[in-house]
């Protein structure tokens, strides 16, 4: 499933968030991302209408099924990625900024091929 840029970032930051804290909150993630608190609910509205996050009546976010897969997948590409220009001598910060770039539109063979190449080439 093909969906926005920004909302794979939204959802990849609930999943790291989850990581860190107990719940994840709309606050929670305007401060991770330093985006204002109303472009954060325009998008959990929007990410909530279209099955990706559940939000309770505490505010509390959880990934759905569907939500949870696209957040893993940008997740392991951006940690792969990163990993993988660290090694190849990128500076850390350059590398996580590419990563962050590439994990969005890299397409899931060129992907497998390069897991596979770092698998024989550690």
């Amino acid at each position: 499933m093909k969906i926005q840029e920004s909302a794979e970032n939204y959802l990849e930051t609930i999943l790291m968030l989850g990581h860190q804290k107990p719940y994840v909150r709309s606050i929670d993630i305007a401060n991770e991302l330093g985006f204002s608190k109303p472009s954060v609910s325009v998008a959990m509205k929007n990410l909530r209408s279209n099955g990706h996050i559940l939000m309770d009546g505490n505010g509390h976010i959880t990934l759905t099924e569907s939500g949870r897969l696209i957040a893993e997948t940008i997740y392991e590409r951006h940690t792969a990625l990163s990993e993988w220009l660290i090694k190849l001598g990128v500076a850390k910060e350059t590398a996580v900024g590419d990563a962050c770039r590439i994990e969005h539109v890299i397409s899931a063979e060129s992907f497998e091929a390069i897991k596979a190449h770092i698998k024989r080439n550690p």
